[in-house]
């Protein structure tokens, strides 16, 4: 089971299409109702500056052959940023190489290891393509959850957000987290397609979680490297904490996130006390 590119397009632009506005184009309506939400695939055609025809071929997923020129001019005219405009060019253009069947998951670098172990006064953890956590240090345990009291397949982040109730009480924004996490799903699906282990997550979480399924239809895709979080913790209380998410260059799919506070703030000192606690109670990872 993998995801298909083809039908990941079209639904990709209908969604991007319905939450555009006529009006926004000074377009006249055509009638007096409209059957579909957003701008018809011939007012998107005008806006772009293609062929109706050409325009349909590409959201049908008719061919995967379309020119750079030509994916640009729609992603203007359907108001894309930066990451959905790549995630168009990666559907409708997919690498002549191919993208792997599965993403390898080469050992885990020594290097790597090391640095983890290293960081031992903010939460730094490793995760790939899928959110799965594969290392971290005792301050993310302490933070997040106990990773090794955990089998490899629960260490998920996508997986925890909706269904581990500890989780939801964790994030104080737990519906931001949850579209930011489902963002970055949808954007890294995009980047490995043929990876089958992407479709077997969503089907389990679509199958688990009301939630998940309405923000996946929603086709939203984020590649936010960094942001703010606050956390509610049961020892140490509130924390304000910025990430930062600094993708490894020669490991495709893998990403070290890290945590930190802001100086002499609250929560610079409450994060200060939980690494205190990490220290003494949580094994490293």
């Amino acid at each position: 089971m993998v995801v298909d590119r083809r039908a990941e397009l079209g639904e990709f632009l209908r969604s991007r299409r319905a939450r555009l506005r006529p009006e926004e184009f000074g377009l006249s309506a055509y009638g007096q109702r409209r059957r579909v939400p957003g701008l018809r695939r011939e007012e998107l055609a005008q806006l772009a500056g293609v062929s109706v025809d050409h325009y349909i071929r590409l959201e049908q997923g008719r061919s995967l052959r379309f020119s750079a020129e030509v994916l640009d001019a729609v992603a203007r005219a359907l108001r894309l940023d930066d990451a959905e405009r790549a995630h168009l060019h990666r559907l409708a253009r997919p690498d002549p190489a191919g993208a792997p069947e599965a993403v390898r998951r080469p050992p885990l670098r020594p290097g790597i290891a090391r640095l983890l172990g290293s960081i031992d006064d903010v939460p730094a953890y490793l995760v790939d393509h899928n959110t799965t956590v594969l290392a971290w240090n005792r301050v993310a345990a302490a933070l997040i959850t106990d990773f090794g009291a955990l089998d490899a397949q629960q260490r998920n982040m996508a997986r925890m957000t909706f269904l581990d109730e500890g989780i939801r009480r964790l994030y104080a924004d737990w519906s931001q987290r949850t579209r930011d996490i489902v963002g970055f799903l949808r954007l890294d699906a995009g980047r490995w397609p043929a990876d089958p282990s992407t479709a077997v997550l969503v089907k389990e979480l679509s199958a688990a979680s009301a939630e998940f399924r309405e923000l996946w239809a929603e086709h939203e895709v984020k590649d936010k490297g960094h942001g703010r979080y606050l956390y509610r913790h049961p020892v140490v209380g509130e924390l304000e904490l910025a990430y930062e998410t600094l993708r490894l260059p020669d490991e495709p799919g893998l990403a070290l996130v890290v945590h930190t506070a802001d100086e002499g703030s609250p929560s610079h000192a409450a994060l200060r006390l939980l690494a205190s606690w990490a220290g003494q109670v949580m094994p490293a990872g």
